[in-house]
């Protein structure tokens, strides 16, 4: 079990001017990660997940997917990552909320500055989220975030999320009427930069915005991406964005 140095995308954290005080004394950013699908209780929308059958892995979508978790298509291609946050799931589920957080401090890296939690994954159960809560109380120089879409764990436990630790309600989820009850900052998928813009949000392209803590009560919308469900409408507004991607390439 353990945490993963920043991916292509959390790698363009480093050049984000709000987050240079948690990442001074070169320290780094960080991420911990789970099964997609497998420990997100709540998901619903985005529901997918790597399944394991005769032929390999292979992709798994919800009754309800209307658009596929980006993730759990990664775990489907790179066995190893399914099988370290395979690993780190199982571990974490069968832990106690103390042992959760003594196994994430003796886990965290010396240098970490930066962590998102679950750049795969969300919260597995409510034990689990209330360990996240009182590790990064133990760790106030650094900076964690996360998107989730496990709400009931969050309003239930308000009192104890400390100022370090940014939390994004993720659209999409079984629970979404408790973003508005309890005006939650959330974010949403959307199909185009003419959505986002006829919502009044900014897209977050590289977690900039995710993990800002001066826009911790701002909500912002992500693009698609990631394989879609063949024929899917989330299939065919991706390849208009790629497409004008591409023109937009060319005519530079």
């Amino acid at each position: 079990m353990s945490f993963s140095p920043a991916n292509t995308k959390l790698e363009k954290l480093y050049d984000f001017p709000a987050l240079k005080p948690w990442l001074t004394n070169k320290r780094k950013v960080y991420s911990f990660d789970q099964l997609s699908g497998h420990s997100c209780p709540f998901a619903k929308e985005c529901y997918s997940k790597a399944v394991e059958t005769p032929e390999g892995l292979r992709i798994q979508d919800g009754p309800n997917t209307l658009f596929r978790c980006y993730s759990a298509s990664q775990e489907v291609i790179y066995k190893n990552a399914y099988n370290k946050r395979k690993r780190n799931m199982e571990t974490m589920r069968s832990m106690t909320e103390s042992g959760i957080v003594r196994h994430l401090l003796n886990l965290t890296p010396k240098n970490m500055g930066v962590c998102r939690i679950h750049a795969s994954g969300d919260f597995l159960n409510p034990k689990y989220f209330r360990g996240w809560m009182h590790y990064a109380r133990k760790m106030p120089d650094t900076l964690f975030y996360a998107y989730t879409k496990c709400l009931p764990y969050w309003i239930k436990n308000q009192e104890l999320i400390p100022e370090n630790v940014i939390l994004t309600a993720s659209r999409g989820g079984r629970k979404d009427d408790m973003i508005d009850t309890h005006g939650l900052r959330s974010v949403v998928v959307v199909g185009s930069e003419k959505e986002a813009k006829d919502k009044g949000l900014e897209i977050d392209h590289d977690d900039s915005h995710a993990c800002d803590p001066h826009k911790r009560e701002k909500d912002f919308a992500l693009l698609i991406h990631g394989p879609q469900p063949a024929g899917s409408e989330s299939s065919k507004a991706l390849q208009i964005l790629k497409k004008a991607a591409k023109l937009a390439k060319v005519a530079k």
